[in-house]
């Protein structure tokens, strides 16, 4: 019985330290046990990780928050950024940033930049509703590194973006009532730090799919305390995303689980989040149901009151 036992936690040791051999499939994967998981880039290839590598101390050493990029987007630049410098007061004035618009944070994910297909969807579909200030976040000097050393330098990248967000309006004027914060992956664990810095100011904060790998239990994921009206959208629970309800509002579309319709790998439904949530800004169509418990969003079996999924309503509460 006990030679049973040894042999059985040898099977599953080796199975959580197999190298995954397809791309893309994480069919492997157990959650805190797995040592590698398929992620995908800013453009959706995926990329293999592997999640016990030690982190670059010399890129974090010299790569962090402050090499933040923050471009800016408004009807009349909707597709060449202006950038915007933290503590240079006349890249503000020389731009086309107006205190009394809405102003949309953006950030992307692990692997990516400010020109992955997340931004300019994102981006297009706010400005195609509102006339705002979208500022894009390109952080990739850090995000490009073993995925590891990003995850530690998500605290410091945030931090900057929160210091950012503080003096942008200090210096320029805006209302903490019209800032949405909105994150992908990684990103929406950045989104919530810099919330949290912002003393939970901002009036919205959209979390999508936010990053699961290395974030169960760390103090520094995003959390409900970020914004005035924190919201998460799940669409990899338990493989690239978090599953568990960490936001004031948590959906599950199609389960918030791999795999999502159209999908044959589960990478891609990791990015499904940011691709749902653009169209709600556009259509404010998706339409949930309040659960009764964790096992009815899993199964899509949720009968309650309807409430909108995504969407950029500044007043939206629930």
């Amino acid at each position: 019985m006990k030679l049973l036992v040894v042999l059985s936690a040898l099977i599953a040791l080796c199975a959580g330290n197999a190298v995954p051999l397809v791309p893309g499939d994480n069919s492997h994967y157990v959650e805190g046990e797995s040592r590698y998981i398929w992620m995908p880039d800013g453009e959706g290839v995926p990329y293999l990780v592997d999640l016990q590598e030690s982190a670059d101390e010399g890129l974090l050493l010299n790569r962090n928050g402050n090499n933040n990029a923050y471009w800016l987007y408004t009807r009349l630049n909707p597709t060449n950024p202006q950038v915007i410098v933290h503590g240079d007061a006349n890249t503000i004035w020389s731009s086309n940033y107006v205190a009394s618009r809405p102003l949309k944070v953006i950030v992307h994910g692990w692997n990516s930049n400010g020109n992955s297909a997340m931004n300019p969807l994102i981006t297009d579909a706010f400005l195609g509703v509102s006339d705002a200030n979208v500022i894009v976040v390109d952080w990739n000097a850090l995000a490009n590194g073993f995925y590891v050393s990003a995850v530690r330098g998500v605290p410091s990248v945030g931090e900057s973006l929160g210091n950012f967000l503080v003096w942008l309006i200090n210096t320029a004027g805006g209302n903490w009532n019209n800032v949405h914060l909105v994150g992908f992956s990684l990103g929406a664990h950045v989104v919530g730090i810099a919330g949290r810095v912002a003393g939970g100011q901002p009036v919205r904060i959209t979390g999508l799919d936010p990053a699961g790998p290395l974030w169960g239990g760390n103090s520094n994921a995003l959390d409900a305390n970020a914004g005035a009206y924190v919201e998460c959208i799940h669409t990899d629970g338990g493989l690239l995303g978090i599953f568990d309800p960490i936001c004031d509002a948590n959906f599950y579309p199609n389960g918030g689980r791999n795999r999502q319709p159209g999908c044959w790998i589960s990478t891609c439904s990791h990015s499904r989040a940011y691709e749902l949530f653009a169209s709600t800004v556009i259509n404010n169509h998706l339409i949930g149901r309040l659960c009764d418990n964790i096992n009815q969003a899993r199964n899509s079996k949720c009968s309650g009151d309807t409430f909108q999924m995504g969407n950029g309503v500044l007043t939206k509460r629930g």
